[in-house]
């Protein structure tokens, strides 16, 4: 027999295990959106997406260039943990600099308005190569924003990972 405790599933009478829990947690950004890129910029975020923030990141975003010519928003909390890990990077090393420099150069704080839109630098549209169309993707942790045809061509790259490497991190990450 099954319950459901706050969002947990456990089999009754069993003590919970790593693998008899299962559970979604609500501070997790998954889904894909299609909205428009209005004319002075502007982006909807997603309710759902909207709702997995903190009162402590007082409706605040940080969002920057991500990898694949796709803009990343990080909750204000997140992108503090990331930038702590930055600075503990070597400023001697040229990597390091390099890495935290292409990080942070185009990173800026936003917050979303009363209709729940971010406004995205002209720098970020140029570099993710949107025009009205948008795709806003939860990936876990951030949202990443898309242009449709550049993400259907990142997923034809996809596509060309071999299967042993995919399932190699599968087994890592999957029970």
């Amino acid at each position: 027999m099954w319950v459901i405790i706050d969002r947990l599933w456990l089999i009754v009478g069993n003590i919970p295990t790593i693998k008899t829990i299962m559970t979604i947690n609500k501070n997790t950004f998954t889904g894909e959106f299609s909205y428009s890129l209005d004319s002075k910029g502007r982006l909807n975020i997603p309710a759902r997406f909207r709702n997995v923030l903190s009162k402590e990141n007082q409706r605040s975003f940080v969002i920057t260039r991500g990898m694949d010519t796709c803009v990343w928003v990080y909750p204000l909390e997140i992108w503090l943990t990331i930038e702590n890990e930055l600075r503990k990077l070597s400023s001697l090393s040229r990597i390091n600099r390099s890495f935290v420099r292409s990080t942070v150069r185009y990173a800026s704080t936003v917050q979303y308005d009363k209709q729940g839109r971010i406004a995205l630098s002209q720098n970020l549209i140029h570099y993710a190569k949107l025009k009205k169309d948008a795709l806003i993707i939860g990936m876990v942790n951030k949202i990443e924003i898309w242009n449709p045809k550049l993400l259907s061509t990142a997923e034809k790259d996809f596509n060309e990972i071999k299967s042993s490497e995919f399932d190699e991190l599968a087994n890592q990450i999957i029970l």
